[in-house]
This record gives structure tokens, sequence and C-alpha cells, in this order.
């Protein structure tokens, strides 16, 4: 008999899987008829700010009055964190723009590579031999993807690297800051979004403001195509940062990974976008080797388990008879 907490927590990864491939297939639908990443981004984060104010007050969620008298919080945790999510995400957008949805997800399966570099860069972390020989697939399928790709895009390719080693980052760093500091993971997306909106508007005005013909372009279809996308990616944000809080970063990795297969899945059979039976090799080549990746990572933590156990009985004495 399964749990309360895992049922739940079964129907949240369900709803992840869901909310991200629809969030997908609504942004490339609105990202086609209304070519403006920057103007996309600026209205996601304004959607995601000012949809959190009444789920916080309807959970009864209180605000983190701290970080608003202490300067240390801002300049060394959330400015960084809002920088990080403010780029992750508008890359993603300009990477979705330029390239199919498949393809954009393929090259985000190299986040196990991000995770290993930047564990040994950030926390000294060395891997085993194993982990290091699973990252091969993902590299080969990868390339293989890219050199077979009908709509390959350099810029687009770049992007989705950016976005996905920024995304990265931002998952270790939200995590660390949900564990050290008292703040409802909610709440942690409501200040991000606030902040991450008002940085970006400037570069608003500067690029995407000069270029866009509200008449011509601000369109019913595109209005309504942007309702949706802010309201996908507030919900497909608010379930990303539940899982952070309620997964180990290995966990949220695996579950990550998976949701990436069925997000490049549904975006083939509804989008239709074309693709050529190498790039479908290089594809399921790279997710092949996520899959490895993430295999690898459970068992070794699985035995740091069992060697942990062993070790605490051996030091525990012995009852007596």
């Amino acid at each position: 008999m399964l749990s309360n907490s895992t049922v739940q927590l079964c129907i949240l990864i369900f709803l992840w899987y869901l909310i991200s491939s629809l969030a997908n297939i609504v942004g490339k639908r609105l990202l086609t008829i209304f070519p403006h990443p920057i103007s996309v981004t600026l209205a996601q984060l304004f959607h995601g700010w000012a949809y959190s104010v009444p789920l916080l007050r309807l959970m009864n969620i209180p605000q983190p009055t701290y970080l608003y008298s202490t300067r240390i919080y801002y300049i060394s945790i959330i400015i960084p964190l809002a920088i990080g999510k403010l780029f992750s995400q508008l890359t993603s957008q300009i990477s979705l723009r330029l390239v199919p949805v498949s393809y954009t997800h393929t090259v985000k399966a190299l986040m196990p590579i991000f995770t290993v570099v930047l564990s040994r860069i950030i926390l000294s972390e060395e891997q085993s031999f194993m982990t290091y020989i699973s990252l091969i697939p993902i590299i080969v399928g990868v390339i293989i993807a890219s050199l077979s790709e009908l709509s390959f895009d350099a810029i687009g390719l770049i992007s989705a690297l950016f976005s996905t080693g920024l995304l990265a980052i931002q998952n270790i760093y939200s995590k660390k800051t949900l564990q050290h500091i008292d703040i409802h993971h909610l709440a942690l997306l409501s200040i991000l979004s606030k902040f991450a909106w008002c940085l970006l508007i400037p570069f608003w005005f500067l690029f995407d403001g000069p270029q866009i013909d509200i008449r011509q372009e601000l369109t019913l279809t595109v209005i309504f195509f942007m309702l949706m996308d802010g309201l996908c990616n507030f919900i497909y944000n608010v379930l990303a940062f539940t899982m952070i809080s309620r997964l180990s970063p290995l966990s949220y990795v695996i579950a990550g990974s998976t949701k990436r297969l069925v997000v490049i899945i549904i975006s083939i059979l509804i989008l239709h976008n074309p693709v050529t039976k190498m790039n479908l090799f290089g594809i399921s080549l790279a997710l092949v080797g996520v899959v490895l990746y993430n295999k690898i990572k459970y068992d070794e933590k699985k035995q740091q388990s069992l060697l942990k156990t062993i070790t605490i009985q051996s030091i525990l004495p012995s009852p007596v008879p």
C-alpha cells in the first residue's frame, strides 16, 4: 500500500510532466506568431509574480520579512538567483524560438554534464569512473542530433546550452537556499520572479520595445497565447519549485530527465516537426546516456547509504547478554 505522501508525489510528477509539455507547445506556437523572446520572457515573469501574490495569501504563506531588513540576503542570495532565473528563462525562449522543441530538450539532456562539472568546481566533488563513462553517449547523442537536425541553428544551440548550465546552477543554489534559509519555496519563487522581471525591463526597452508594432503584432491570438503561456509557465514553476523542495538533487535530476523524454515525444507527435532517422538515433542515444547516468548515480547513492548504515552499526556497542 502506497503512503499518502508517495501518492501525492506521483500526482505532482504527472502534473509536472503534463504542464511542462503543454508549456513548451504553447510557447513554441506563441514564438512562431510573435517572434520576440524578450517580450515573452517578460510576460512570463510578470505572470509568475502576479499569480503568486494571491496564491501565497490563499495558502497563508507568510512573507519572509527579514529579507527586506537585511541587505546581505539580497546581495548574496536573492539577486544572484534572480539573475540566474532571468537568463536561464530568456535563453530557453531564444532557443525555443530558433529550433524545434525536441532539439532544445535533447541539448538540455546535457544537464548531467553541467552537474558533474559544477560539482567539481563549486563543491570539489570527484565522480566515479563509471559516471564519466555514462556521459559519453550523452555527448555523442547530442552531437549526432545537432549534425542531423534539419532546422539546426547555432544561436539556438548556444542558447539551449546556456539555459541548461544556468538552470543547473539555479537548481543547486535554490536547494541550498531552501535548506539554509527559513523561506517557503513558493515565496522564493515569487521574489525571484519579481526581481527577474524588474531586471529585464531595461533590456526590453533597449531591444524589443522599439521593434514591436503593437497594432500589427499584438493581435487577439497573440494575447490569448501569451496569457496561456504565462499561466502554464507559472504552474510549471510552482510544480518545479515544489519538486526541488521535496526531492533530493539526484532524485530531481532523475525526474527531470524523464520529463525531458516525455516533452520530446509529445512535441514530435503534436507539432509534427520533421525528424530524420539519424536525428532520432541521436536523441535516443543522448536519452539512453541520461538514463545510464541516473542509474549509476542511484546505485552509488544506495551503496553509500548501505556503507553508512554498516559503519554506524559497527560503532554502536553490542548489547550486553
